[in-house]
């Protein structure tokens, strides 16, 4: 039996398999990005079911992702920071000392990144899940992962602000 999708599967494995696993990340990103693979999301030139385009997906820095998305409030300005590094980045989860360093880089600095973090995990629905705290003390490293709602919440910003410029 000479199944097509079996045949595809061999194929991008044989492709994959040379590559250093930083890069085979890369590759699945971008095909994942050119496909839309993942179950009820859908392709970046289909309309979704509210007839809105869905949010680009292809930013080539933090601040085109942050200029994109014009997030109005300090939570929402932690998301997109979130949201450029699990989505865009590809990145299992956050560390909420990264995020902050890279709002500060753009003039955007969070007073007190753990508490915003926090707000974003215990609002319903959660925006973001701490996942991991290492050490004992009320000062350790917590590592964070956005929801799928969170996510939904910075395409949602995208997709507003990219409605207003147009």
């Amino acid at each position: 039996m000479d199944d097509p999708e079996i045949k595809a599967m061999g194929e991008v494995a044989s492709a994959l398999a040379p590559l250093e696993p930083e890069a085979v990340r890369r590759v699945l990103r971008w095909a994942i990005e050119r496909y839309q693979s993942r179950p009820g999301s859908p392709r970046p030139d289909v309309p979704e079911a509210t007839g809105a385009p869905a949010a680009p997906r292809t930013f080539l820095s933090f601040p085109d992702l942050f200029d994109a998305a014009n997030p109005a409030s300090g939570l929402d300005k932690v998301l997109a920071a979130a949201y450029w590094f699990q989505v865009v980045q590809g990145q299992e989860d956050l560390d909420a000392f990264l995020l902050h360093k890279e709002l500060r880089h753009l003039g955007h600095p969070s007073s007190n990144i753990t508490r915003d973090l926090d707000s974003l995990s215990n609002r319903t629905p959660r925006y973001v899940l701490q996942v991991r705290k290492a050490g004992s003390t009320k000062q350790a490293r917590k590592r964070y992962r956005l929801t799928r709602e969170g996510i939904r919440a910075v395409e949602q910003m995208l997709h507003e602000a990219a409605a207003l410029k147009t």
